[in-house]
């Protein structure tokens, strides 16, 4: 064997050793959130993390405040390929499915965003992705901020201020819950939020925790908020187009998981913080806090304990994950077996 056929011999054995040319992809992502708040800032560090531990194979578009589709069209947009993931909610769809809302905001369900994803990564993920998969979209994982604030130019020191309160709200159970405790509730566009409260149209609001409120400057406007929060605590999404998941290898889809459980964690334990800075800077300001009485939030919780139930004789899908909500909350101690 000559030389030369010695080293052509080796390099191509070389060549079908070596690992296979890295699978490029760019993802085009929407949130509503702004890139200055925390959570807009959050969302960026996501998309570094996993651009960084992807060695620059998956780039990702990300647009920020709505600037593509409405907030609520985000999830439309990903499953009819204008974007390919929605970085929004879940309870945006529950005109869908109700039992989106249970994937989305559970509404005086669980304390803390820890006990939330406890309940996804302790037997909900596999129902709440089927749910998903029907729309043809993949549910990859959840960035829980933790109760949200009221923001209001009005006091809400409890259940009786509720009484003809005209406020924002997004769409689905919320709407019927604060109705039902006397409020008068409006739906409109997440970004549509300080225009509304400038205006007058609204009194208040319910938009996002407490430092997002104050980084959306809601609080040069509103004089008051609740705080800690009681109503509310949504999941906030990444949800991908099912066949664009499914074309991601492997190592990228491991990569991305990664990064929004990373996202996850640090979503909560930014806020935890955050929030709290939040509500001093804003106290020294004159704005009042509202901390509920325990009986006061056991009101709302009984409130929407019976829209749960309501809802969930709306479709079989939205049925099963009340039950499984219920049963984890039995678990936790959060709620009786009776309830």
């Amino acid at each position: 064997m000559t030389l030369k056929t010695y080293l052509s011999g080796a390099a191509a054995a070389a060549l079908l050793a070596a690992p296979a040319l890295a699978q490029e992809t760019t993802l085009r992502i929407q949130t509503h959130y702004a890139p200055e708040t925390v959570s807009g800032q959050l969302a960026q560090q996501f998309v570094d993390d996993v651009e960084t531990m992807s060695g620059g194979d998956i780039d990702i578009e990300m647009f920020f405040s709505s600037s593509v589709v409405d907030t609520v069209e985000t999830f439309d947009a990903a499953a009819s390929g204008i974007l390919d993931c929605d970085m929004t909610g879940g309870a945006y769809q529950t005109g869908k499915n109700p039992a989106f809302q249970f994937v989305g905001d559970i509404m005086g369900g669980y304390d803390t965003p820890w006990q939330q994803y406890a309940w996804l990564y302790n037997g909900g993920f596999d129902a709440a992705d089927e749910l998903y998969n029907t729309f043809d979209m993949k549910l990859v994982g959840w960035w829980i901020y933790g109760q949200e604030a009221l923001a209001s130019t009005k006091p809400l020191a409890g259940p009786e201020d509720l009484k003809n309160f005209k406020f924002r709200s997004p769409p689905g159970m919320e709407t019927e819950i604060f109705a039902n405790l006397g409020a008068s509730p409006i739906v409109m566009d997440f970004t549509e939020v300080f225009t509304a409260l400038e205006t007058g149209i609204i009194e208040g609001a319910d938009a996002s925790g407490l430092a997002n409120n104050q980084g959306m400057g809601l609080y040069d406007i509103a004089g008051h908020a609740t705080f800690p929060g009681f109503h509310s605590m949504p999941s906030d999404h990444l949800a991908c187009r099912l066949d664009v998941w499914e074309g991601l290898s492997d190592q990228h889809k491991r990569i991305i998981d990664t990064a929004m459980q990373k996202l996850a964690f640090q979503t909560a334990l930014t806020f935890e913080v955050a929030n709290n800075e939040a509500a001093a800077e804003l106290r020294e300001q004159g704005i009042t806090l509202h901390d509920w009485s325990a009986e006061d939030r056991a009101t709302f919780r009984e409130a929407a304990q019976a829209s749960w139930q309501e809802w969930a004789q709306k479709t079989p899908e939205a049925a099963a994950l009340v039950e499984s909500h219920t049963d984890f909350m039995t678990q936790l101690g959060l709620i009786s077996g009776g309830e």
